[in-house]
């Protein structure tokens, strides 16, 4: 019976080995960048590579295991726990004996818990490990400053198209690993189509180009659109992009762009954000931003809400669609936001100031004896211009600007 021969995907067997072959990223490997010249002085320090998925933090780790003297050694931050990397830095202590390095990559470092993170600081802060941490998500919020402060970062950005088109060349012409020796028939359009649809992430457009060829040599644009059936968004709903999204629809509403609005809606949609989370900010959106200027915005905010929960995705993108351009295009007044955070600090710095007499209210005899409502105009009968209604601390505040 024979056996198939099971072999690597294309992403993996296309890995470069050395900088060469690296394509992108050039602020932080080009010529004569700091990374660049410690790769190759084999003085590597603890680096911690923060970029989106497939920009190439763990080929550049892979780069430096394959170019530097010290044994490397990697760990997931998935499945990897505190047992793993003491077994590490046994095995770090005795090169460190031997007079050789040793390089710890920990793969999605996100993932590991603080507890994790500070049993690896003692090793990282003796130089016994040389650590690589690679991360999707802002190593401000993931990583522990401790090892923020002994470690250089680097952002990696989403790769252009036009390097994406490198890469899978090289991958059409390679004989070793790649396609060589197949003769795919692709055309350039082709080939510039897989490099948009994957959205910077190299590993994607070869996983792109390697499913059509395992169904026909011939790739052409209708194959492509088989294999990748939506457009891989990167949208994490509980990382920085989330942040970063939502905050560029808000300012993007906030200042009056209808068109950029929509678009950041659709990036959040199409990416599988709930509805709902949106339209919450939108209701938000209606009093913070916009607010007396026009109290519509509110009820359509509202309206919208409800729509949301009641038909949910994709029947409530218009609406939100909706939404969103009357609110860019709305007039925006802060008043009621600004007035409200002044108040605030002032309940924060004077305390539980007393309600004043006369504006308490006297269901009870004691109450009356104790001049609970005393003094009090009835505003529809009388005049009540003098009469004071905030404690006497701050009787003059003015939280309503031109109030």
């Amino acid at each position: 019976m024979s056996q198939t021969k099971v072999t690597s995907p294309l992403a993996d067997r296309m890995r470069p080995q050395t900088l060469a072959d690296f394509f992108g990223q050039e602020t932080v490997v080009g010529n004569g960048t700091f990374l660049r010249e410690a790769i190759a002085q084999d003085q590597i320090p603890s680096l911690i590579f923060w970029g989106p998925p497939g920009s190439g933090k763990t080929t550049l780790a892979s780069i430096i295991a394959h170019e530097t003297n010290a044994e490397f050694v990697a760990l997931s931050g998935v499945t990897s726990g505190k047992k793993d990397l003491l077994a590490v830095i046994a095995r770090a202590k005795q090169n460190q004996e031997g007079d050789k390095k040793t390089i710890l990559f920990i793969d999605e470092i996100h993932r590991w818990s603080k507890a994790q993170q500070d049993a690896l600081l003692p090793a990282v802060e003796k130089g016994v490990v040389t650590l690589i941490g690679a991360t999707t998500e802002n190593p401000s919020f993931e990583v522990i400053s401790a090892l923020l402060s002994r470690s250089r970062v680097f952002v990696l950005q989403k790769l252009e198209v036009v390097q994406i088109e490198k890469i899978l060349t090289h991958a059409l012409t390679d004989t070793q690993n790649g396609f060589g020796k197949l003769k795919v028939s692709i055309s350039a359009d082709t080939v510039g189509l897989i490099a948009q649809l994957a959205n910077g992430d190299a590993r994607s457009a070869l996983n792109i180009l390697e499913a059509a060829v395992s169904q026909n040599k011939k790739v052409t644009p209708e194959l492509i659109k088989q294999v990748v059936q939506k457009s891989h968004l990167y949208y994490d709903k509980t990382g920085e992009e989330h942040y970063n999204i939502i905050s560029a629809l808000h300012k993007s509403m906030r200042g009056g762009d209808p068109s950029a609005a929509v678009y950041w809606l659709a990036r959040m949609l199409e990416g599988g954000e709930d509805p709902v989370y949106v339209a919450r900010r939108l209701v938000r959106f209606a009093s913070e931003d916009i607010g007396l200027a026009n109290n519509t915005a509110l009820l359509l905010a509202n309206a919208v809400f409800d729509a949301c929960q009641k038909l949910g995705m994709p029947e409530c993108s218009v609406h939100l669609a909706q939404c969103v351009i009357y609110l860019a295009q709305s007039k925006k007044n802060v008043a009621a936001y600004l007035a409200y955070e002044a108040a605030k600090k002032d309940v924060e710095a004077y305390g539980n100031l007393p309600v004043p007499l006369h504006i308490r209210n006297a269901p009870t005899k004691l109450m009356k004896e104790l001049q609970y409502g005393k003094g009090y105009k009835y505003t529809p009968l009388e005049d009540s211009s003098e009469q004071e209604y905030l404690p006497e601390a701050i009787k003059t505040k003015k939280y309503l600007k031109g109030n």
